[in-house]
Order: structure tokens, then C-alpha cells, then sequence
């Protein structure tokens, strides 16, 4: 599997996509995300979607080290930390918060991890990702392990950001007249 066959030719990630953004709609909640090992690929997908615009407000790709501190406002201690690093739930969750911080997002998903087929770490094999989400009521972070190849692990990726987006966006709707925050 190549990277020409992310989105738009797989179906069901533009049909995850497509129902993501119309509920966002719905509920009155923009996202954005913050990526790393997917460099874009997650906020390619949602702005597949004819009318994405009404929800996504963008995408960082924080790909280098220096970017997630830069941009993101990752702090030193996560990312100079060896137990630590670029690949934890620390630096997902920090992500995350700066990407609904920089973007002005209701919702924002991070995505940082070992997509390979190098870069493994004591602990951290390839297909080793972390996920962030940052609501109004705080962050969180899930970590999966990836089976395949390097584009399988981004494709994989990408799903699961889709689906904790989707999350985060169900656990966030503005009710009318409700001020965002």
C-alpha cells in the first residue's frame, strides 16, 4: 500500500471523514490537529470533505522536534526527557493543547509516534503511536501499536485520530445562544 491510497480513494476513512465534519457542523464545534508521524495526512482527509471549511480550522505538522516546542508549546522537560521524548502520552497531550491553542479550536487531536521502518526506541517499536485530544474540559492521551508497514501505520494512524476526534467533538457541542470557550 502506497500513500496514493490514503483518502479520497479509500471509502470508508472519507465516509468516517465526511460524518465527522457534518457532526462537528451539527454541533457548532471546530477541530484542528497537530501531527507528527502523519505529517498532514489527518487534516488532508477531513478537508477531502466538500463544505470542511465550516468546521476545520487547520493543521500543524510538527514533524521536527523543534517545531513541537516552537509552535505547539511542548516543554522541554517532555521533550529533553529520554523517558519521555517526542513519543509519549506527555508530549500527545501537550500537542494537542497547543494545537487548540494556536489554531483557536473547540477540539484538537495530535498524532506522534514510530511509523518506521527505522527510528525504534527502547521500548517504542516501530508502529508505537500516541494520540492526544484536547477538549474545553481538558487533555488526554491513548497509545496504540501499529501492525504493518510504514504506510499502513500512517493509514492506521489516521483512522484513529478520525475516531478520537469524532469523540472529542461528541463530549463537546455548544447548545445555541451558549458562548464557546
Amino acid at each position: 500500500m502506497g500513500e496514493k491510497d490514503l483518502l479520497p480513494d479509500d471509502d470508508a476513512l472519507f465516509d468516517a471523514c465526511a460524518e465527522l465534519v457534518a457532526l462537528a457542523t451539527a454541533r457548532g464545534v471546530s477541530v484542528g490537529t497537530a501531527e507528527s508521524c502523519t505529517g498532514g495526512l489527518v487534516c488532508g482527509c477531513l478537508t477531502a470533505v466538500p463544505g470542511s471549511s465550516a468546521a476545520v480550522r487547520g493543521g500543524v505538522v510538527s514533524y521536527a522536534v523543534a517545531v513541537k516546542r516552537a509552535v505547539l508549546g511542548v516543554s522541554g522537560e517532555v521533550l529533553d526527557d529520554p523517558a519521555l521524548g517526542a513519543v509519549s502520552a506527555e508530549c500527545a497531550e501537550q500537542m494537542a493543547q497547543g494545537a487548540r491553542r494556536t489554531l483557536g479550536c473547540d477540539v484538537a487531536v495530535s498524532v506522534t509516534g514510530i511509523a518506521g521502518p527505522g527510528g525504534e526506541e527502547p521500548g517504542k517499536p516501530v508502529g508505537t503511536v500516541w494520540f492526544g485530544l484536547a477538549t474545553p474540559a481538558g487533555a488526554r492521551a491513548l497509545r496504540r501499536l501499529l501492525p504493518g508497514d510504514r504506510a499502513e501505520v500512517r493509514l492506521g494512524a489516521v483512522r484513529q485520530a478520525v475516531a478520537l476526534l469524532r469523540e472529542g467533538v461528541m463530549e463537546t457541542g455548544f447548545s445555541a445562544g451558549r458562548p464557546r470557550p
